[in-house]
């Protein structure tokens, strides 16, 4: 008996096993209307009536006679540690709560949505940035991939002719490009998003029909639609200015692994720009020029103050190194 006392500190844990069926029983402890109650309650009472006849209880205290019997029956989880050997006693822990995964359609998760089919994916089709009246702002074209290089001489002229016709429309301008193999890069001014859109849609047909007049070829000519980045900054201004008029030298950089030698690119405006920092060594002499005058602040002057243009520069080899 005094083993048997000695664990009634886990009575919790032994009701517990007959309450939860650890011990494949059924029902409440103290309910004598099931088994289990039944028999806790004769085993309750028969270690009531040993601690009573040992004096280890005293009498009860309330304003009406409580039987002595009453006051250690009425509690008989207390007692149930001693019916119940340590042993049997499981490991209560609180079971993990299973997630459910229910299969759905659409939404946003990994891997969702349309494939690109190329490496280099066009221009998703995604609302414009604002562009300020008077903002410069670098504009990419690319070409379909069965469109011929567009480096050549035949295909320069006649889109430098093409574009001497329309560099200037209204509210719009082109100031400067750069041709390359299956992209052409331009810097532009325009009065807003309208005349912006205006004014690429012009250069897209007079792009598209001279690469299909030079290659005698028929069919779309331009890949998807045209990346835009509007120029607020005078530092942003100049670092576009060294993009695209030095774009060869970064391709060819990026094909040999070495530094294009110093010298100017028939395939941009170069010849025609004012803010070099020494002039670089020209092919050919320059043909009527292909481009409008810049006329907002930042690509007349602004960008200046961050230093002219070193012919020898190479956009992206710091970033790259």
């Amino acid at each position: 008996m005094t083993h048997g006392l000695r664990r009634v500190q886990h009575y919790r844990a032994a009701e517990a096993c007959l309450s939860r069926g650890a011990l494949q029983k059924r029902g409440k402890p103290g309910q004598t209307s099931s088994p289990t109650g039944r028999e806790l309650h004769h085993h309750a009472t028969a270690v009531a009536l040993s601690l009573i006849s040992k004096r280890i209880i005293g009498p009860a205290s309330h304003f009406e006679p409580i039987h002595d019997l009453s006051v250690v029956e009425a509690f008989p989880n207390m007692f149930l540690a001693a019916l119940v050997d340590e042993y049997r006693l499981p490991a209560l822990r609180r079971k993990k709560q299973i997630e459910m995964e229910f299969r759905s359609h659409g939404g946003a998760r990994e891997g969702a949505g349309r494939k690109p089919g190329s490496a280099r994916p066009p221009v998703h089709h995604v609302k414009r940035p604002k562009v300020p009246r008077g903002t410069p702002a670098h504009v990419t074209v690319r070409v379909r991939s069965d469109v011929p290089s567009l480096r050549s001489r035949r295909f320069i002229r006649d889109f430098q002719s093409r574009l001497r016709a329309g560099c200037e429309r209204g509210e719009f301008r082109v100031c400067h490009y750069s041709i390359q193999r299956d992209h052409v890069h331009l810097v532009v001014e325009s009065a807003g998003k309208e005349a912006l859109g205006r004014g690429m849609k012009s250069v897209g047909i007079r792009l598209a029909r001279a690469a299909n007049r030079v290659f005698e070829r028929k069919g779309p000519v331009l890949f998807g639609r045209y990346h835009l980045r509007v120029l607020k900054t005078p530092r942003e201004v100049r670092h576009a200015l060294a993009y695209v008029l030095l774009n060869a030298r970064k391709h060819w950089r990026q094909r040999s692994g070495i530094a294009r030698p110093v010298v100017l690119d028939i395939a941009s405006s170069g010849a025609w720009f004012d803010g070099w920092k020494r002039p670089p060594p020209e092919r050919e002499p320059p043909a009527p020029r292909p481009v409008a005058p810049p006329r907002s602040f930042l690509l007349r002057r602004g960008w200046r103050r961050h230093g002219l243009v070193d012919p020898a520069e190479t956009p992206g080899a710091r970033a790259a190194a």
